[in-house]
């Protein structure tokens, strides 16, 4: 019971910065899932996907549209990508070891991060 306690939370805190920030959930997820939870970093990515399949972000848009801040063109299209390249990146993520799995993704994580804390 207070390991689906935790998980509440951690869904909760995720869902916060993810309506505070617009950033996917995965950002905090994946970390926490692999670091806080034991799960292999392929396991914390499967996870994440599978928590998205009900709209996560339904009320989260709404409010954002509801301020004039959705372009819901650009999300049709981008969404067409995701689903489309979400497939795509599922299949090739099996050839990938589970430590250069985690090591990529930590440097995607840490580029992001200096490209918004530099300005670039």
């Amino acid at each position: 019971m207070t390991q689906i306690i935790l998980y509440i939370i951690l869904g909760l805190i995720a869902g916060i910065a993810s309506g505070f920030f617009g950033i996917g959930g995965a950002i905090i997820l994946v970390p926490v899932l692999v670091l806080a939870f034991g799960l292999s970093q392929h396991q914390a990515q499967g996870t994440t996907l599978a928590l998205m399949l009900p709209p996560i972000g339904l009320l989260a848009a709404v409010k954002y549209y509801a301020e004039g801040n959705v372009n819901l063109k650009i999300a049709a299209f981008i969404c067409l990508g995701f689903f489309l390249g979400g497939y795509l990146g599922a299949g090739l993520v099996h050839h990938v070891p589970d430590a250069v799995l985690r090591r990529a993704f930590g440097f995607l994580l840490l580029i992001v991060s200096l490209r918004l804390i530099l300005g670039k």
